[in-house]
């Protein structure tokens, strides 16, 4: 393979990996909740219905394209690759196996939060441009809800943030690879109980329900509140422009799965120490992807069994519960730093 195109294998595989995982986290949602429902999902296209996804598409693209009148046409067809490109730029700052990252920028994990939070301006343009008050009240719903669980997400992150830091000092006597995911990952290797969500257990609790909400999944899904806003911010979009919205929500799945594995659960490190050479590589992307697989399971799994917040107790919870405890998790977290240091 001639040279120019090495720095180009790396992106190329995990960008593949994400989209081809995409159709199976749909098949396999259908799957889990029909299990947890009682009854048989998908079972009729392809053995065991294993090409269900693949009429999905097939479906999406033969469905008419509907614009409706007096829609703002430049925002309405531009809201759908907003709400999709975010999550995938994110996810080049993500270590996915030992010496396997698109790019390590030393603000990586700030990088990835702050492109991660962008999807909402297409949910946010595409519910204002479709000039339809249900899905105007949905994009409204959704820039309050980022906002209100960012700044939960945010303070979480410092809690990390304050003890890679400090642990790093100790060990190395600098500081500047802390805001780096892929240094973040190395200081939890070798040993599960490196891992952050042993040192940061409230922290690591108050991300993961932040990041459902970032996401716009049950019981966090009032952006798109069937029984209120007859589909939310997406009401009027159809065949492949619903499409991408319906592949943004499951690349951002990915995206904060992987971004939550790699803040607490040690990244690509299997929880001890690895051979050298391509078969570690190797057992390290196994890691990360099983870590990432047990996160989605979750994901699905709370959206089948809980219902649907109240807008105020979806509020409620970020600004009276969330934020506080964060706080809270700030302070102990300075006070255990300072008295063992």
């Amino acid at each position: 393979m001639p040279e120019f195109f090495l720095p180009l294998l790396t992106p190329i595989l995990v960008f593949g990996a994400i989209m081809s995982l995409v159709p199976m986290l749909v098949l396999g949602e259908r799957r889990i909740a029909a299990a947890i429902q009682d009854r048989v999902g998908p079972n009729r296209v392809g053995p065991n219905g294993l090409f269900q996804p693949l009429a999905d598409v097939v479906k999406l693209l033969f469905k008419e394209e509907i614009v409706p009148a007096g829609v703002d046409k430049w925002m309405y067809f531009l809201a759908p690759a907003l709400a999709f490109l975010p999550a995938a730029f994110a996810f080049t700052t993500i270590p996915v196996g030992r010496g396997v990252q698109i790019a390590d920028l030393n603000m990586g994990v700030l990088f990835a939060i702050t492109v991660t939070s962008l999807g909402v301006y297409g949910i946010s343009l595409g519910g204002w441009s479709s000039n339809n008050k249900f899905a105007l009240l949905g994009g409204l719903r959704s820039n309050a809800q980022v906002i209100s669980y960012e700044i939960c997400m945010g303070l979480a992150l410092i809690g990390v943030l304050m003890v890679s830091n400090f642990f790093y000092d100790v060990e190395a006597g600098q500081t500047a690879a802390v805001v780096s995911s892929g240094g973040i990952v190395e200081l939890q290797s070798g040993s599960i109980f490196n891992w952050n969500i042993f040192k940061q257990p409230l922290g690591f609790l108050i991300f993961y329900i932040a990041a459902f909400a970032e996401n716009n999944r049950l019981p966090f899904d009032l952006p798109e509140c069937e029984a209120e806003l007859v589909g939310g911010f997406h009401t009027e979009y159809s065949s492949m422009k619903f499409a991408m919205f319906f592949l943004g929500e499951y690349i951002a799945m990915v995206t904060m799965s992987a971004l939550t594995v790699t803040l607490y659960l040690g990244g690509w490190d299997p929880g001890f120490s690895l051979p050298e050479g391509f078969l570690g590589t190797l057992i390290s992307i196994g890691a990360f992807v099983v870590k990432v697989l047990i996160l989605l399971f979750i994901y699905i799994w709370v959206r089948w069994t809980l219902p649907r917040f109240r807008y105020d107790q979806l509020m409620g919870l970020g600004w009276k519960v969330l934020i506080p405890l964060a706080l809270f998790n700030i302070f102990i977290t300075a006070v255990v730093c300072l008295l063992m240091g």
